[in-house]
């Protein structure tokens, strides 16, 4: 951890964030500090809580809305700086010239179109609140200009200044947004190459039931392995070593190009009939990666017109998923494809001309300056073909290729439209708003005050035709988007008495978005504790967000039965895991076995089974649903005896597990526990890591926790879970690991990592007085006379 200063300290002791005013009273007695700035027509109040959440009070929306950028810089200025510099491209201006290529990359993918539609978009107000959000977040910085001692330290580590921001930068930035499948496509290419293309069906399953084939003109094998390197350098998070110097992340050589990273999201929401309390429960727990900060932020808004509370990005103004008082909303990720990747021929006398529709067509070429930390400037070139960025040029082939995504289109950027979503108050002006909903595609749940729950599908999702959106397809033409879907489903009421959603595929056979969703084990596992009998409780929702069982399991382990006494290893293995109930807690010895097994080595010894050339993509199990179906159906993978080779991968990869383990954790099993292997920590981009801590779950929990297998190390889940009770909103919980502020010197930034850890809630106040009892400090914002 770094340093702690003395001015951070009176700091986080007063407010738990880098601001400590001039005029307050002394910091051991102070309850309120005063800030003077320019643009505000009235007093705005922030009531800072004891979990670190702000309330923030406001007389106008204008004023409202400056607020949250000011409070955004106040707890996040290093995060959503560093979220506008990579969106932006203007990294190399401060982190020098090895950053040039990543801003080129940055740019190629940034809101191009007419501005007017893009801010028509999301509705009337947009462009006035990103405005004011802008200008909320400048006066915080011009401020700090004048109290330099309160800048959040990793600026003066890295030694450069907070930026400015307009207002188009809050809705320009696209490459935050979550894309499906161009890494998934070119996963399949590559397996066409080597292999056979059905063969990549085990990496990446696929529903509904489908076939894939090379569309015409596409050779597998003339496609570059690199082919995607650009556009993952714009996606990309920058880090930055020991010593201050950032790194890219960058491509990895070896690691497989898939889209099960272990992200995604679980919510519900149960319909009064079937409560203790006759209210709605709504309960959301989005899975992205476990970062410090957080990568969301929780805050209450209130004006006139607004009274919301909830979670939404740092970045941006208003919250994505919460509730108004009225109505509640939560999110989960709709894995539609909205992403496709094309090749096209290139005139071998001039490559700025692509072939299409039979002639030849001129990209659109930009050439735009970055500026270098010593003030001098580079020209990069950046070129468009009428799809989309160029992302690759093969000379030696006379190809290009070219990205064609929802995020060129006006109002998409990820999760803007929730200015409007916040304030619907029934559930036919929900579905009204997601109608519009950009991106990124989403599952919304909903409940209400009046009894109403409901779900609907939304997102910007192109109508392919016939085509599958699989695999790279020419841009001659022939394979071109015809518009966008607008037969999303939804559902009001249902008859179950509740609605749950977790990535899996949902949607009618016929309605095709997509076709590579979660294998649906958590879904599968919520669905099963909602229908096992009412009434539910909100701690029972608590619980369930916290669900430790794999239910991978109840398919896995009765494939073992057969094997116990083949081989010595093989059936001490088998026998510990016999009669286990696939619950993943820290102090489990079968976890730590199954987890080593299924996810290390069952998966690559099935692969290599199957195809050498198959088995060199992948070191792990990718698609735990495609490996089990093929485990129970091993003639359709396997030659001669399929069911004799089958159990010799369960023999064979049980035994190295189960050695692998004892490597790790000593011979004796009854000492076996999942926590001493599997850990959490909640990495910062500098140097205020938090962790390790041991973890609990699995990938297919539904308290999730995605893994990188090399080292057991959790890297993706649940940081933020929220429990509404509709109606009753003060008893409404909620949980932001490892907590509020980005200032590592503040003690909201880790203070919310036991109940995080532990299954425990904060509380998320609602009413007037809630919050008057749990403020622990305030920050007056007052116009500058």
């Amino acid at each position: 951890m770094r340093r702690r200063t003395a001015t951070a300290l009176i700091s986080a002791a007063v407010i738990g964030a880098p601001l400590a005013l001039t005029g307050a009273a002394p910091a051991e007695t102070a309850d309120r500090d005063e800030l003077h700035l320019p643009g505000l027509d009235g007093e705005v109040s922030i009531a800072v809580d004891s979990a670190g959440i702000p309330h923030i009070t406001a007389e106008t929306n204008e004023d409202l809305f400056y607020a949250q950028g000011v409070n955004a810089a106040r707890d996040r200025l290093f995060q959503i700086d560093l979220h506008r510099r990579q969106g932006l491209g203007e990294l190399s201006e401060v982190l020098g010239p090895d950053f040039v290529e990543r801003d080129r990359a940055a740019r190629l993918f940034l809101y191009r179109g007419d501005m007017d539609r893009e801010w028509e978009s999301y509705g009337p107000e947009a462009r006035t609140t990103a405005t004011r959000f802008a200008e909320g977040i400048n006066a915080y910085v011009d401020w700090l200009d004048d109290n330099p001692e309160h800048r959040p330290p990793e600026f003066d580590e890295l030694g450069y200044e907070p930026a400015h921001w307009e207002p188009e930068d809050v809705v320009r930035i696209r490459t935050h947004s979550l894309g499906e499948n161009l890494a998934s496509e070119l996963t399949r290419t590559q397996v066409a190459c080597d292999d056979e293309l059905a063969n990549a069906d085990l990496l990446l399953g696929m529903e509904p039931d489908h076939t894939a084939s090379l569309p015409e003109g596409l050779d597998p094998c003339s496609v570059p392995d690199d082919v995607l390197d650009t556009y993952r350098l714009a996606t990309g998070d920058v880090s930055f070593d020991d010593d201050g110097s950032a790194r890219l992340a960058g491509p990895e050589e070896d690691a497989p190009l898939t889209t099960n990273g272990g992200e995604g999201s679980n919510s519900w929401t149960v319909s009064p009939d079937h409560t203790d309390s006759g209210r709605p429960i709504l309960a959301g727990d989005p899975h992205r990666p476990v970062t410090a900060p957080a990568l969301r932020y929780v805050v209450h808004l209130t004006s006139p017109e607004v009274d919301v509370v909830g979670a939404g990005e740092p970045f941006l103004p208003g919250v994505a998923m919460g509730h108004n008082g009225t109505a509640a909303f939560g999110l989960t990720f709709l894995a539609a494809d909205q992403q496709d990747l094309l090749f096209y021929d290139v005139d071998p006398d001039d490559p700025t001309r692509y072939r299409h529709d039979g002639e030849w067509k001129q990209m659109d070429t930009v050439t735009e300056e970055l500026t270098l930390p010593d003030g001098s400037t580079e020209e990069v070139e950046l070129r468009f073909t009428h799809h989309g960025p160029v992302i690759s040029e093969d000379t030696d082939s006379d190809t290009a290729y070219a990205v064609r995504t929802t995020w060129t289109e006006p109002g998409t950027t990820a999760y803007f439209n929730s200015l409007e979503l916040m304030q619907t108050e029934d559930f036919d002006a929900f579905r009204s708003v997601l109608d519009g909903w950009g991106g990124p595609p989403m599952n919304y749940t909903y409940a209400d005050v009046h009894g109403d729950i409901g779900w609907v599908a939304a997102g910007r999702v192109p109508d392919r035709g016939d085509d599958d959106g699989l695999l790279p397809v020419p841009g001659d033409g022939s394979h071109e988007w015809d518009g966008f879907r607008d037969d999303l489903p939804y559902v009001h009421n249902p008859d179950e008495g509740f609605f749950s959603t977790a990535n899996e595929y949902n949607q009618p056979e016929d309605n095709n978005l997509g076709y590579e969703w979660d294998p649906g084990f958590r879904q599968d596992r919520i669905t099963e504790v909602l229908g096992g009998g009412d009434p539910h409780t909100l701690e029972e929702a608590g619980d369930l967000q916290n669900d430790d069982v794999d239910l991978t399991v109840r398919e896995a382990l009765p494939l073992l039965e057969s094997i116990i006494g083949r081989d010595a290893e093989a059936s001490a293995a088998a026998e510990l895991l016999t009669g286990w109930d696939g619950d993943h807690t820290v102090d489990s010895a079968p976890a730590a076995l199954y987890q080593t097994w299924f996810a290390r080595h069952l998966g690559p010894a099935f692969y290599e089974a199957v195809s050498p050339e198959l088995a060199a993509f992948a070191d792990h199990t990718e698609d735990a649903g495609a490996l089990l179906d093929a485990l129970h159906h091993p003639e359709e993978w396997l030659d001669g005896d399929p069911e004799a080779e089958r159990d010799r991968i369960l023999v064979e990869s049980l035994a190295a597990a189960y050695e692998d383990v004892a490597g790790s954790l000593g011979a004796d099993p009854s000492q076996w526990r999942w926590g001493d292997l599997h850990h959490t920590v909640f990495e910062h981009p500098l140097d205020g890591d938090l962790g390790p801590f041991e973890r609990q779950g699995s990938n297919h929990t539904v308290n999730r926790s995605g893994m990188d297998q090399s080292e057991y190390r959790h890297n993706a889940g649940a940081s933020y879970r929220m429990v509404l009770d509709v109606g009753e909103w003060d008893s409404s919980l909620a949980v932001n690991g490892p907590g509020q502020s980005g200032d590592p010197d503040s003690p909201h930034y880790d203070d919310h990592v036991d109940p995080w850890r532990e299954g425990d809630y904060v509380p998320l106040h609602y009413s007037e007085d809630a919050v008057e009892a749990d403020t622990q400090h305030t920050i007056a914002l007052i116009p500058q006379g």
